[in-house]
């Protein structure tokens, strides 16, 4: 996981977008995604909640845990992306740490796990 406006790197494999909304500010030659998969992201209406109660951390990963259950055709084509290579998710939020991307990476661990 990495903030989209980071420079690519070769190590970062496929580099995919996982926010609903395109970031201010970058040109999409200068992103250098392979993807952008925003029926990923969490809804605008659960978007505007958590930036309207940022604490609420805990509540936030069980709504969109829940979202992602209901989306599992999206959840499957990445999915297949991270069984292909390295998949870098990229987030535009300034939340370094607590943001969707993160728990969104979880999921998408745990999904991996139940298929061993």
């Amino acid at each position: 996981m990495k903030r989209i406006y980071e420079a690519a790197e070769e190590a970062d494999g496929r580099r995919v977008l996982v926010d609903r909304l395109w970031p201010r500010g970058l040109s999409k030659e200068r992103a250098e995604i392979h993807a952008w998969l925003k029926d990923l992201a969490p809804s605008d209406e659960l978007r505007k909640w958590f930036h309207a109660h940022p604490e609420e951390w805990d509540e936030f990963r069980r709504r969109y845990f829940h979202e992602l259950d209901m989306n599992q055709e999206a959840v499957s084509s990445l999915v297949e992306l991270v069984k292909e290579g390295v998949v870098t998710l990229l987030f535009s939020s300034a939340r370094v740490e607590g943001n969707n991307a993160h728990v969104l990476r979880d999921y998408i661990q745990a999904r991996l796990d139940e298929e061993r």
